[in-house]
């Protein structure tokens, strides 16, 4: 298995956790979230859940300290083969 069909693996995965989450078929999300569309996903969400979303990407700041937690990171270590 090579590293490329291991991250797409991963990224499926995730999709579909979330989508799950949402109630909307991965595919739709994943299309969504490539075309910077959030409002089917923020639908789904429970209030409070968009409210923190929705704040997070009104504020540069708040984002760039979220981005840069070691979660964060490893989650993108993961989904791009530690690239």
């Amino acid at each position: 298995m090579d590293i490329r069909s291991t991250n797409q693996k991963n990224l499926d995965e995730l999709l579909k956790t979330v989508g799950n989450k949402l109630n909307m078929p991965p595919e739709k999300l994943k299309r969504e979230l490539m075309q910077g569309k959030f409002d089917s996903a923020l639908k789904n969400m429970k209030p409070d859940e968009a409210a923190k979303f929705n704040q997070v990407l009104s504020n540069p700041k708040l984002l760039e300290k979220l981005m840069s937690a070691p979660q964060a990171q490893a989650l993108y270590k993961k989904l791009t083969g530690g690239k």
